[in-house]
């Protein structure tokens, strides 16, 4: 699994990718990026910054005046070393690329990935969440009796979400395959489980 600060230096690059941004607008892209339950302080975000810079993968470009404020805002861009990094990081398939923490950022960037590793991605994930939910069926199979009404209706919430997943994954895997719309629009549908 990525580390957390792993996934943040490479969602970094990747909003830099589109070019130089001070760190204000830096985090507020990442932030629409990582998610609204994922909180991204600056505490987090300048060891960041400092940490890429001493890669040799960002360098400051300056300072422009902040848009409220009178002190200046340090500019930050991609290294011509920080652009290789984040296409190989881009195009790197694996078991972490579909982890829960992983998967998200991978996606936030597709479209900068090669299409067979947007499906070997794609697939990955589709597998996890399959396994997944049929480890959660046996769990509330084999312990339907002893769960009470909310832990009961809980799993089920949890089960509805993986088939939710997984037929959404169907739809893009089969999208990256160039299948034919007519069949997008009726993707193989997941078994539900059994109340």
């Amino acid at each position: 699994m990525a580390a957390r600060t792993d996934l943040l230096d490479f969602a970094s690059l990747g909003v830099l990718s589109e070019g130089p941004l001070h760190g204000y607008a830096l985090r507020k892209a990442l932030a629409e990026i990582l998610g609204p339950f994922r909180a991204l302080s600056y505490g987090s975000l300048y060891p960041c910054l400092r940490r890429l810079q001493a890669h040799g993968w960002i360098e400051q470009l300056g300072a422009v005046d902040g848009p409220t404020t009178k002190r200046a805002r340090v500019v930050y861009a991609l290294t011509g070393d920080g652009k290789d990094v984040f296409v190989e990081w881009a195009n790197q398939p694996g078991s972490d690329a579909w982890d829960d923490e992983s998967f998200a950022t991978r996606l936030a960037f597709f479209s900068r990935t090669e299409a067979s590793v947007r499906l070997r991605i794609l697939e990955g994930r589709r597998s996890r969440m399959e396994e997944r939910l049929a480890l959660m069926r046996e769990s509330m199979k084999r312990g339907r009796d002893r769960m009470d009404t909310f832990l009961l209706q809980m799993q089920e919430h949890g089960v509805e979400g993986a088939e939710r997943e997984v037929s959404w994954l169907n739809s893009l895997i089969l999208a990256e395959r160039n299948v034919p719309k007519t069949e997008l629009s009726n993707p193989p549908q997941v078994k539900r489980s059994r109340k």
